[in-house]
């Protein structure tokens, strides 16, 4: 892999970041943000959930128009619209104004969601989308080890709201990259073809492509029981085991980083095994480990470093069943590809959110609601692929 290579992978992958990196840093402030704000748990979860919805409806109208007028300028107007609201968020004065403010933020931040994805499928196809969309991730995925261990000191240094000062700060530092280091990928002679009646046919085209779908919420579940822990392990790990805001970062980070280290090595078992089978082991792994976690917590156990090591091994198999899905999905759809991506990626936010809300309401403070969560999520994401792919023996 050259220069070149990786420098797409380093560019896509901050701009991919801005959301999570929006998401991540702002877990361990949920509680105090409550204190702060004079708000109930469902109402600071709310916010987080707002975020989530805008960035599953944003992709729907930024993946057809980065096709129609290219993948720069998309960009350049989300990141804008995410910087004047990340300011807007740190200077809210209630909790419902927060809210509103998050999703108008969650817009913005959807750009850069769904746009990077369909770079990736403009560059390369195959194995070489696997290792760009790998090296991707692999930037993309310091957000979530990084960005509470870095929230945790601002909050603990300036309070809940320097963090949304940083993230405009980022904002402006990813459009400042964008516009020195990323080229079009999307030419003119490309987006002729492009137009919303064309856009609204390639929606109907891939609603109707079951094994794009079946690919789409393989993808979705395992994403899903991702969100299930980000929206419910701050309160579990603080409030209920007793972690410090800056503790629950290190844990938060310990299982993000078995995401990232295991979904570096799809490039290689891509080359080895091939991207089916590689899906369907992974996605069985997880949802093996996770059944075995859940199975552990109703019988009483309820050890925190059991729960963080389970956790850590199977977000290991995440990482393999996220890049793969996502480069299956998109294989067969070069000249949609802005489209492709954005219900994709819509239909996995989408799921997120709902998985969250269930797992909401089930909420009690302890393990056991986000544990079943997870786990449900990663038996769903190994049926849906034993319906999807059933002709691979592993």
């Amino acid at each position: 892999m050259n220069n070149h290579f990786f420098k797409n992978a380093l560019v896509l992958g901050l701009l991919s970041a801005i959301g999570p990196f929006a998401i991540d840093m702002y877990l361990p402030a949920l509680p105090s943000i409550g204190q702060s704000l004079n708000a109930q748990m469902p109402a600071v979860q709310a916010s987080l959930m707002a975020f989530f919805i805008s960035l599953a409806i944003g992709q729907l109208f930024y993946g057809p128009i980065s096709d129609m007028f290219g993948r720069k300028l998309p960009l350049y107007f989300g990141l804008a619209l995410f910087a004047v609201c990340s300011v807007g968020c740190a200077l809210a004065p209630d909790i419902e104004t927060l809210i509103v403010l998050r999703f108008l933020q969650g817009l913005g931040a959807s750009a850069g969601m769904v746009i990077p994805r369909a770079i990736v499928r403009d560059l390369h196809t195959g194995n070489d989308a696997a290792k760009l969309m790998a090296l991707l991730m692999l930037v993309f995925s310091v957000s979530p080890i990084l960005a509470p261990l870095a929230g945790s000191f601002l909050i603990e240094w300036m309070g809940w709201r320097s963090v949304f000062w940083s993230v405009t700060v980022a904002a402006v530092l990813a459009l400042i990259l964008l516009a020195t280091g990323q080229k079009e990928t999307r030419p003119a002679h490309e987006r002729a073809g492009s137009s919303v009646r064309g856009a609204l046919q390639a929606y109907w085209l891939l609603l109707r492509d079951w094994r794009f779908l079946g690919l789409v919420f393989i993808g979705a579940f395992g994403i899903s029981s991702f969100f299930a822990y980000l929206a419910n392990s701050s309160f579990v790990l603080i409030n209920h085991y007793g972690l410090t805001p800056r503790q629950y970062s290190i844990a938060f980070a310990a299982n993000a980083a078995a995401f990232i280290g295991v979904s570096q090595l799809t490039g290689n078992l891509t080359r080895r095994f091939g991207l089916v089978p590689l899906v369907k082991f992974a996605v069985r792994g997880y949802a093996l480990f996770m059944l075995a976690l859940l199975a552990m917590n109703q019988i009483g156990i309820e050890r925190l470093d059991v729960m963080l090591v389970m956790l850590f091994v199977g977000f290991g198999f995440l990482g393999l069943v996220i890049p793969t899905t996502a480069v299956l999905a998109l294989e067969e759809h070069g000249a949609i590809a802005g489209t492709a991506s954005a219900l994709m990626g819509t239909l996995q936010f989408v799921t997120g959110a709902v998985v969250m809300a269930v797992v909401g309401l089930f909420a009690d403070g302890t393990a056991s609601p986000m544990v079943a969560g997870i786990a449900g999520c990663a038996v769903l994401a190994a049926l849906v692929s034993r319906l999807t792919l059933p002709h691979v023996k592993l």
